[in-house]
């Protein structure tokens, strides 16, 4: 079993922040894929939260595909005016 990593205690900064932002959308991605939407729902909610960390030249070193999938998504899927997850049926 592999060790668990510690958490680092200072925030990702730069090329480092950018390749995390990646691969936690790719993430989502390979949940969205397996149809595991919570899952899917959490990995894209804290690939959001250090997408909007990142300024406008660190936006644009994330690649297109990865920013459309995470703005569709976000909007059509998990936006407003969607209902939650868990409701009464």
């Amino acid at each position: 079993m592999p060790a668990k990593k510690k958490p680092s205690d200072k925030p990702l900064t730069g090329a480092a922040l950018i390749k995390e932002v990646c691969r936690r959308i790719r993430v989502a991605r390979s949940y969205w894929d397996a149809h595991n939407n919570r899952a899917c729902r959490v990995e894209r909610e804290k690939a959001m939260a250090l997408y909007e960390t990142l300024s406008e030249a660190e936006r644009e070193k994330v690649p297109q595909v990865l920013r459309v999938w995470l703005r569709y998504r976000s909007e059509k899927y998990f936006g407003e005016d969607r209902t939650p997850p868990g409701g009464v049926r």
